[in-house]
């Protein structure tokens, strides 16, 4: 079945949606019904296009709903994940398919967490070869019969996807192993099949990671057939599919879309490597919620985020978050367990107490150390062996005493590391079993092949210890399901009782996602074999009453937090998640994997130009508060000196006397009176509002009597020493103010020295009358009562004083600190510092969350609105509103001191 996917590769890969089509409107669907779907359906609440759409058809990303679900009661979750939790069988006579729930999937054991009344619908791929002929007719039924829409890929794209780059790239990147480039592997082309799945070897394969992505958009595609963006909630699963939510939320900029890695996450060092770092971790932050085994895995995903996006987390009340442009990704940590019902099931089958005792026939008088673990190379099997070994070596009581059973189940991969690897496990049997075996005695039995359920479950129940020694692992549930096994099953009201020894010894690797939540087992380094060796014949020759212990205190937390507890709990932090998502307004940006939706307050609009031109006419005191870097210059220009252009239109406002304008910035006084000397009537709040002047030719004044910095002495040493310890970092010294700048540092090493330096400055400052401020790259130390909301507020209190009472307000800022200018104005007209019903334009440059009710897009749009104003402005050649005022203020003594310096102190402003 050819797919339209193709013919856009490109456009794709290089970053190119628009082959995704419109964002569609149509009716809204209730169910996915019995019914026959389409093969594309239309839906409701999707984002425009950013190209010209009209906003008035439905979807349009403006629109803002009316109410908010307060629950998921009565909704549906869209489960998806590589493979369906399905077993397809082709019948004996080859007609036709048989289909089956795969009992093992986690994917279906979630749903025991999942509320009764919430629907749950399974997206992904069949694990069988469908031909083309058949897929409509299995996928049909798949719908009808398993409530499971499934996705075909050709075969072709299905290894570039699965084996290039799931397996060859991801996958062992994410278990730490860096990718080494040899010297006959030219290209991906050239490379046979199984050198092309190999993990960790070759360059990296651009052509793979194009399947990737047109894959993970088969996905979508699917997902677009049964979705009703307004009720459905989808959780996405491992790395196979990180793509999928740029995909999903550039359609439907609302939809409630959780993430949850089943895999490590490895360190920033690690991770950077791969050339599409950036591009994954802007589309998992499309995601509402994402979720991790363990604090590790999510702490290097933060790290990650910091060093190569710039975002930082913020944790409140427990909950961990990055705030990404008005949006906060929430961040879960919860390891998945075992379904109690089903582990416990198989405890009740006769064939499992038969098997049992066989068992228990076939190792009487010995003590067994049991390893469960898949063929591959990040499993330490060779490790375990290795330790097994060494102990028999160093301890030779356990010489034709202990086994070490290892089941080592066969995995889907291919190529030469997985060949070389069971090759070499087979040669460690061989030779320990020559060194140490005895007439009727092998101390190592090696299982190659896949074990039912109920095998493995009897293994579990004779053993003595569970060893497990991969050098990186996901989670791994073989530790779990050996202490459930062990404990048997207490009689019930349906059930009769099923033994067990109700006692058990786990020694763990401290790599693997499972180790931090079994406090009872005995980790250890798998790389360190004789520390290994130690462990097991500790836990081996541990007193009987030690081992229940630890199994009870194992079993109570393994009890407790099954595959439905880690669901449910996930399901609830998603909804917590998504619960502003239809109260605020959501604009989509960007191209690509650069595409991310801003979410923004629905009071939140561009500034009309005819309506502040209106307000401004009918105006008789206006107050005009003005940003300078970001505001009137480009924040990205390395010219900062103010256009002619520019300097015209401040001339032009202040020449009319009902006009107060002030700048209002971070610059020092002395670089800003330079740059402005040629607007003899403009006012300018320097260093946040520190310095102030009404006009050119007045005195500076200060906004605190506070003249002494001694708290500087104690302040620059501090900085001084990080300065030193932090290259790329440097320190700004201005007049009332030490500024530690650090955004050419390393930002992970940048971050963390600038929380540290924050807490040393408020400790050795702690008795000054200063604050310490952190911002974006920065760290401040700055008097205490100084900010420009602040002095806009002082503004406006000095000209009510002096019966110029403000009727017309209009700030306009960019960054950080214009949020504290916008917050203090907000509420001016009820604390009477302004007349009734004044129009407050508070006003911010760029679409961003802001306290701002307005925005303009850049500096040009700022300089196009102001130029309206001063079109608007009646010059006139009298005194203007701002000398008078300073005339007024200057002629009284505000702080009750005689004037003494040109600095004085304006506390009455």
């Amino acid at each position: 079945m050819m797919s339209r996917s193709y013919t856009n590769l490109l456009d794709l890969a290089e970053g190119n949606f628009a082959a995704l089509g419109p964002a569609g409107g149509g009716g809204r669907r209730r169910s996915f019904g019995m019914k026959r779907m389409s093969r594309v359906m239309t839906v409701p609440g999707t984002l425009s296009e950013l190209d010209g759409e009209d906003d008035s058809e439905p979807g349009a990303t403006n629109s803002v709903a009316s109410d908010v679900p307060s629950s998921v009661s009565g909704e549906r979750l869209i489960v998806v994940s590589n493979q369906l939790p399905i077993v397809a069988r082709r019948r004996p006579d080859g007609r036709g398919w048989s289909f089956s729930w795969d009992d093992d999937s986690l994917l279906l054991q979630l749903r025991d967490g999942i509320p009764d009344e919430m629907e749950v619908l399974f997206v992904g791929g069949v694990r069988a070869d469908v031909p083309v002929t058949e897929q409509d007719e299995v996928s049909q039924a798949l719908l009808d019969r398993f409530h499971c829409a499934a996705v075909f890929l050709p075969e072709s794209l299905h290894d570039r996807f699965y084996h290039r780059f799931c397996k060859r790239h991801l996958w062992p990147l994410f278990h730490y192993m860096l990718p080494f480039s040899s010297a006959s592997q030219t290209s991906s082309s050239s490379s046979s099949s199984s050198s092309a799945s190999s993990p960790g070897s070759g360059r990296f394969d651009r052509g793979s990671w194009e399947a990737y992505v047109l894959a993970n958009k088969f996905f979508f595609e699917k997902i677009v057939e049964v979705i009703n963006p307004e009720d459905d909630y989808v959780w996405v699963h491992d790395y196979h599919l990180m793509a999928l939510p740029t995909f999903l939320r550039r359609r439907f900029n609302r939809l409630r879309i959780g993430f949850f890695l089943h895999s490590p996450f490895p360190s920033s060092e690690i991770y950077r490597t791969l050339p599409v770092r950036e591009e994954i971790l802007k589309a998992l932050l499309n995601c509402d919620l994402i979720g991790f085994h363990t604090f590790d895995y999510a702490r290097h995903f933060l790290s990650c985020c910091s060093r190569m996006l710039g975002i930082e987390y913020q944790s409140k009340r427990g909950y961990i978050g990055l705030e990404y442009f008005g949006r906060t990704v929430g961040i879960k940590i919860m390891p998945v367990g075992v379904h109690m019902d089903q582990l416990q099931s198989v405890l009740c089958l006769p064939d499992r107490q038969w098997r049992v005792s066989e068992l228990q026939q076939q190792f009487e008088g010995k003590t067994v150390l049991l390893g469960v673990d898949d063929m591959d190379i990040f499993k330490g099997i060779n490790l375990k062996l290795l330790a097994f070994e060494n102990m028999l070596r160093t301890h030779p009581k356990w010489q034709g005493r202990a086994v070490l059973v290892q089941i080592a189940k066969p995995v889907r991969g291919k190529g030469k590391d997985l060949e070389d690897i069971k090759a070499e496990i087979c040669e460690s049997c061989k030779r320990i079993n020559g060194e140490f075996g005895q007439p009727g005695y092998s101390p190592v039995l090696l299982v190659d092949k896949d074990v039912s359920s109920v095998e493995k479950s009897a293994y579990y129940t004779i053993a003595e210890c569970v060893v497990v020694t991969a050098v990186r692992d996901g989670m791994n549930l073989t530790p779990y399901e050996y202490i459930v096994s062990r404990q048997g099953i207490p009689r019930g009201e349906s059930s009769s009782e099923v033994s067990g020894p109700k006692k058990s010894m786990l020694v763990v690797s401290e790599f693997i996602g499972c180790s931090p939540s079994l406090s009872g087992a005995i980790r250890v380094n798998p790389w360190n074999v004789e520390a290994t060796a130690e462990a097991m014949n500790e836990a081996i020759s541990m007193s009987e009453q030690e081992k229940q212990l630890r199994h009870e205190k194992h079993y109570r937390y393994v009890s407790t937090h099954d595959v439905a507890y880690w669901s449910k709990s996930f399901i609830q932090d998603l909804e917590r998640a998504c619960k502003d998502h239809f109260r605020r307004t959501c604009w989509g940006i960007g191209l690509g994997f650069g595409f991310r939706v801003v979410a923004l307050d629905p009071n939140f609009t561009k500034l009309n130009m005819d309506s502040i031109v209106m307000s401004y006419e009918r105006s008789e005191s206006r107050t005009i508060l003005l940003d300078y870097d970001g505001t009137l210059v480009p924040q990205t220009s390395i010219n900062k000196t103010p256009s002619a252009e520019v300097l015209g239109i401040i001339n032009t406002l202040c020449s009319d006397k009902r006009n107060t304008v002030f700048l209002v910035s971070g610059r020092g006084r002395d670089k800003l009176g330079e740059w402005f000397s040629s607007c003899p009537k403009l006012g300018i709040a320097a260093e946040h509002g520190y310095f102030l002047r009404w006009s050119r030719d007045e005195e500076w004044q200060t906004c605190t009597q506070a003249l002494d910095f001694g708290w500087m002495e104690m302040a620059e040493p501090v900085m001084n020493l990080y300065t030193e310890a932090t290259d790329g970092s440097y320190i700004e010294t201005k007049e009332s103010a030490l500024v530690w700048h650090h955004q050419d540092a390393d930002s992970g090493f940048g971050s963390s020295q600038a929380k540290e330096m924050l807490d040393h400055l408020e400790s050795v400052l702690a008795n000054e009358p200063v604050s310490v401020k952190s911002g974006q790259f920065i760290v401040e130390v700055k008097p205490q009562g100084v900010s420009k909301g602040v002095i806009a507020e002082k503004i406006l209190a000095s000209m009510k004083e002096r019966g110029r009472q403000a009727d017309f307000v209009l700030c306009i800022g960019d960054d950080r600190s214009d949020e504290d200018m916008f917050e203090n104005i907000a509420d001016i007209i009820k604390r009477g510092m302004v007349a009734p019903k004044t129009p407050l334009f508070a006003c911010t440059v760029g679409q961003k969350p802001s306290k701002a009710k307005f925005y303009l897009d850049d500096t040009f749009e700022v300089a196009t609105m102001l130029s309206a104003l001063a079109d608007a402005t009646d010059p006139e050649p009298v005194t203007g509103l701002a000398e008078e005022l300073a005339v007024s203020v200057s002629s009284i003594d505000i702080s009750g001191e005689q004037k003494q310096s040109s600095d004085r102190p304006f506390e009455g402003l």
